[in-house]
């Protein structure tokens, strides 16, 4: 374990009002709990906002206890940037060009083109 994705803890009803009924904002830093509970790293949140996705990448994400951990998934080397795959899901059926507000530009070999999970594709 080597951070927790530390924020202020939100229900649903809470998410809406702050982003405008939004909760699709690809430019939040909201990660789901599950159930009804969101947490906001925008608001007292800590470094672990700032890692980034990847296609193919060194960290992942581990719900433990309540809370958001990353966790790196082999060894990673000093100067090495973590990641860790964002598999953002968006509404089913979601248009074009909504899918395109989620490009990917990792680099990774087998780099999938977008931050999407596999269902919102």
């Amino acid at each position: 374990m080597l951070i927790p994705y530390l924020g202020e803890i939100l229900t649903t009803a809470k998410v809406r009002e702050r982003f405008k009924g939004d909760l699709d904002d690809s430019h939040t830093f909201l990660f789901h709990l599950g159930g009804d509970r969101y947490v906001d790293a925008g608001v007292g949140g800590n470094d672990a906002r700032f890692i980034n996705h990847s296609c193919d990448p060194n960290c992942e994400t581990v719900l433990s206890d309540g809370e958001i951990w990353i966790r790196a998934m082999r060894n990673v080397q000093p100067g090495v940037e973590l990641t860790y795959d964002y598999c953002l899901e968006i509404e089913k059926r979601a248009s074009r060009s909504r899918r395109n507000d989620y490009p990917c530009r990792c680099g990774a070999e087998k780099c999938r083109g977008t931050m999407l999970d596999a269902a919102s594709r």
